[in-house]
């Protein structure tokens, strides 16, 4: 089953979702800040996706911890990530192995046409 991974209160999750049920796809839905990615789950999303797909460094939280004048190893970048999951580009969905970053309907298509 598709997992779709974000905060609750973000506005790009919230259209997912309302998409993802007009178009009669089930979903589960995990919040990271009541339930964080583990150290292995974020490294393998890290694996399939690339950690620069993941990070969102146009957000709130990236400027509040004043990232952007730092020089930050994959590593670090991976420890900010793991401390910090709203930094984590919306959505990220999960089906099965595959993993897709951000809201574009046509590429959604696209990624759950590949698993049928």
């Amino acid at each position: 089953m598709l997992e779709v991974i974000g905060i609750t209160n973000c506005n790009t999750i919230k259209k997912t979702k309302d998409w993802l049920s007009q178009q009669d796809i089930e979903y589960s839905f995990r919040d990271v800040k009541k339930e964080p990615l583990t150290p292995n789950e974020l490294a393998d999303l890290v694996m399939k996706a690339g950690l620069e797909s993941l990070t969102n460094r146009r957000g709130r939280k990236w400027k509040m911890l004043g990232l952007s004048d730092k020089e930050l190893t994959d590593n670090d970048l991976f420890e900010v990530l793991l401390e910090h999951q709203t930094m984590i580009k919306r959505p990220v969905l999960r089906n099965g192995e595959a993993v897709l970053v951000g809201f574009d309907e046509d590429a959604i298509m696209r990624f759950l046409e590949e698993d049928t």
